[in-house]
C-alpha cells in the first residue's frame, strides 16, 4: 500500500448497501476497512475488492460496544493505516406496531444506529482532524420522515440526520465534511426480511415499491454507494451538513 493511500472505513459492510459501498471506494482508490458484526462474513466483500486489485481487510465489531470500535478501528489502523473517511451503515430492522414494540426493540435499534455512529464517528474524527481532511457519510433513510411499523427505526435515522449536522458544524473547520443519504426503497436482504415480515412475496413487495417510484425501479446499492462516492471526493469539500434523499423521487 503506498503511503498516500486514504483508508476508508464501511459499517456494515458485509452485505447490502455496505458490500456495494465498500467495493466503489475500493474502486475510487481508497484502501477499505470493511466492518461487520462478524469478520468472516465480510470475506466476500473483502474477495471482491482484493480480486479487482483493491485494498481491503475484514474487521469483526459490534459498532454499538465501545470497547469493540476501539479495538476495529485499531486493527484498520495497524492493517491500513489511519483511516479519514468514514461511512457509518450499520443498522438493524426491529419493526413492530408501537403497541407491540418492546423495551429491547428499541434499544438495539437506537445502539446500531445512533451511538454506533457516535462511537464510530468519535473515534475516526481523531484521525481526520490530526489530517485536516475528512469524509463521514451517515445513512439515514426515508423512513426518517415516518413509516408504519418502524417508530424505532425512523426515530433513529431522523436523529441521524441532527447528528449528521452538528459533525458538519463542529468538523468543517479542521477539512472535514459529514453528510447523509436516506435512500428509498432499495433491493437488498434487508428489504426481502421487511417483506416477509408484512407476508408478502419479495417480487410483489418490489413491484409494489416500483409503482410507487417516479423513476419506475427499485433503487440498488450500487445507486447509494454512487452517491457516497461523490461525498467523500475531493469535489464534495463544500457539501456539508446535507441530507440527500436518493429515493427515485423527491421526498422531503
Amino acid at each position: 500500500m503506498s503511503g498516500s493511500q486514504r483508508v476508508a472505513i464501511v459499517t456494515g459492510a458485509a452485505r447490502g448497501i455496505g458490500a456495494a459501498t465498500a467495493v466503489r471506494l475500493a474502486r475510487d482508490g481508497f484502501a477499505v476497512g470493511v466492518v461487520d458484526l462478524d469478520a468472516d462474513a465480510c470475506k466476500d466483500t473483502v474477495d471482491t475488492i482484493t480480486t479487482a486489485g483493491g485494498t481491503a481487510i475484514a474487521v469483526g465489531a459490534d459498532v454499538s460496544d465501545s470497547d469493540a470500535v476501539t479495538a476495529g478501528i485499531q486493527q484498520v489502523v495497524d492493517g491500513l493505516g489511519a483511516p479519514t473517511v468514514l461511512v457509518n451503515n450499520a443498522g438493524i430492522l426491529r419493526d413492530n406496531l408501537i403497541f407491540k414494540m418492546s423495551d429491547s426493540d428499541w434499544d438495539a435499534v437506537m445502539g446500531v444506529h445512533l451511538r454506533g455512529a457516535f462511537l464510530m464517528s468519535r473515534a475516526v474524527q481523531k484521525f481526520q482532524v490530526e489530517a485536516k481532511w475528512g469524509r463521514i457519510v451517515n445513512l439515514s433513510s426515508t423512513s426518517a420522515l415516518g413509516n408504519r411499523g418502524q417508530a424505532n427505526y425512523s426515530t433513529a435515522k431522523a436523529g441521524l440526520q441532527g447528528f449528521t449536522k452538528t459533525l458538519a458544524i463542529e468538523l468543517g473547520r479542521y477539512g472535514v465534511t459529514a453528510n447523509a443519504i436516506a435512500p428509498g426503497f432499495i433491493q437488498t436482504d434487508m428489504t426481502a426480511a421487511t417483506a416477509e415480515r408484512v407476508g408478502v412475496p419479495f417480487d410483489d413487495f418490489i413491484k409494489a415499491a416500483a409503482s410507487q417510484i417516479p423513476v419506475g425501479r427499485p433503487g440498488q446499492p450500487e445507486d447509494i454507494a454512487g452517491v457516497v462516492s461523490f461525498l467523500v471526493s475531493d469535489d464534495a469539500s463544500f457539501v456539508s451538513g446535507q441530507v440527500i434523499y436518493v429515493a427515485g423521487g423527491p421526498r422531503a
